[in-house]
């Protein structure tokens, strides 16, 4: 398309969340949209429908071989070369430098002198192993990249931290399609009766969504339950909507939780997940590392207060402590009882949360996030030419 800057995105998967950011992408008038995935999906980790029907841009998925040896996750691609000469882009932005894909397709911008933007999520506060190797690794990779997009505070300083300059980073707000959840929860109140009984939802519960692994801290969050006063447990119950490989061990240590009711929902998809966070009083997320946490976005989006830890990389953006939630320490159980408390008992001060979170989530829609990545690219893109 003449006149169009030729945008290539490499990222890892098709992910749903991400669809409605491309699309609103694809519509800018100055953007010619080409997304290089390196897997349809990853099944191991993720359960979500891909919704193709709903993608709007131009699109590939690379061939692949993945596994994972315990936590690290090997994903090896070809023809990634290939794919961006056919798609000769004045701009490439990847998603991550821990593909082997990333560094080919950096390798490949360095030779055609093609602007490499890296998409950055990460945070201070990420608890990985081998850390001080990873970070090196990392370094080595930024210091090869023209710039930087990131989603939020957290993700900022973070970049800052190696030395960046800020004019390098541009910041596209992480964004869910807010306009989905908010109307699915809209429909869902309007009718709740119905589908509290076809979820099988208590009247009243604190919501988690989210992988059950212990890293999303859901035994901290259990803890915490317990230690509310039995006369609350009797009259406000404890739901958690995912799955994974902690499920069995909460579960047996959730049936000793007397009085009160801790239901272990399963997996939701996004249609099922919106009525959830619709019946839910509060959200909890008390993860002990998260480069964002999306549910954040989705339960903002429904108009819920927002208890959250502040490993959270989502909280400097969303979340602000007796605003709109709670942020209280990773790990710190009884601060997290005392919060959950505290909501639980003031039904005023919920519903003046709830709505400065749908508020505040309006500024993290698809179409802000697109204006970021398309700030970078254009800014880029014109320095080029100006050599």
């Amino acid at each position: 398309m003449p006149g169009l800057r030729r945008l290539a995105i490499i990222t890892e998967i098709i992910a749903p969340y991400r669809i409605p950011v491309f699309n609103a992408l694809a519509e800018h008038p100055e953007i010619d949209l080409h997304v290089i995935f390196l897997a349809e999906t990853d099944s191991t980790q993720r359960q979500w429908v891909v919704y193709k029907d709903e993608i709007r841009f131009s699109y590939e998925v690379l061939p692949s071989w993945r596994r994972r040896l315990r936590k690290q996750n090997l994903l090896v691609n070809w023809g990634v070369t290939a794919a961006l000469r056919r798609a000769a882009p004045d701009v490439i932005v990847c998603g991550g430098y821990n593909y082997v894909a990333s560094w080919r397709s950096l390798s490949w911008a360095r030779d055609a002198g093609v602007p490499f933007l890296l998409w950055v999520e990460s945070t201070a506060k990420d608890q990985r192993r081998n850390r001080s190797r990873i970070e090196a690794l990392k370094k080595r990779f930024m210091q090869e990249c023209s710039g930087f997009i990131v989603p939020g505070k957290a993700s900022f300083e973070y970049v800052r931290k190696f030395g960046i300059s800020p004019p390098k980073i541009f910041v596209a707000p992480n964004a869910v399609d807010t306009q989905f959840f908010t109307r699915r929860a809209g429909e869902a109140r309007r009718d709740a009766a119905a589908h509290c009984k076809a979820l099988d939802a208590p009247s009243r519960f604190f919501l988690f969504a989210g992988r059950l692994i212990p890293e999303k801290g859901i035994f901290d969050l259990l803890d915490a339950y317990a230690m509310l006063p039995p006369e609350l447990r009797r009259e406000i119950a404890l739901v958690l909507v995912g799955d994974g490989p902690a499920r069995a061990e909460l579960s047996r240590r959730a049936a000793g939780i007397a009085p009160g009711l801790v239901k272990l929902a399963g997996f939701a998809q996004r249609e099922q997940l919106a009525s959830y966070y619709a019946l839910a009083e509060t959200f909890v997320f008390p993860t002990h590392t998260d480069p964002w946490g999306l549910v954040v976005n989705e339960a903002a989006a429904c108009g819920l207060p927002i208890i959250a830890s502040d490993a959270a990389g989502c909280v400097p953006d969303l979340v602000e402590d007796r605003w709109n939630g709670r942020v209280v320490p990773a790990h710190d159980v009884a601060q997290l009882a005392i919060a959950m408390e505290e909501l639980a008992s003031n039904a005023e001060a919920r519903a003046v949360m709830s709505q400065r979170s749908r508020d505040r989530i309006h500024q993290y829609s698809p179409q802000a996030c697109a204006a970021g990545i398309a700030d970078g690219v254009l800014s880029w893109e014109a320095a080029l030419h100006e050599r």
